[in-house]
């Protein structure tokens, strides 16, 4: 009998400039980092929407905590990867931090990368 489930429409997944730029940086001092985003990556193609919502912004945006185990420092000290759902099938990687190395990243700052990388498009 054939399946009656279609399967799941994967999620294509862009990098603004800025997000190669900060994963560049980061793997020269964390080496395992892009082994750390891995996961998440894998959960944005299957549809999922890991972190925090980021309110008050005028995307649709989140926060994903992720662990830096060159850090040792558990999630608190992690990475953070802020991602920008454009479309059902589209998410993109706006920027990555070290949180022990930058507290934030401002919400004009975060619109300003969007609107960066969709005048590019």
């Amino acid at each position: 009998m054939p399946d009656s489930e279609s399967p799941a429409e994967t999620v294509e997944i862009r990098f603004t400039p800025e997000f190669k730029r900060n994963l560049r940086a980061l793997a020269k001092k964390y080496r395992h980092i892009r082994a750390s985003i891995e996961p998440v990556l894998q959960l944005l193609e299957q549809g999922e929407t890991p972190g925090d919502q980021v309110p008050n912004i005028g995307y649709t945006i989140y926060k994903v905590r992720i662990k830096n185990p060159d850090a040792k420092r558990g999630k608190s000290g992690g990475y953070r990867m802020i991602y920008y759902i454009q479309l059902d099938t589209r998410i993109i990687l706006i920027t990555i931090y070290s949180k022990s190395e930058q507290s934030d990243v401002r919400i004009n700052q975060i619109r300003q990368i969007i609107q960066e990388f969709e005048e590019r498009q």
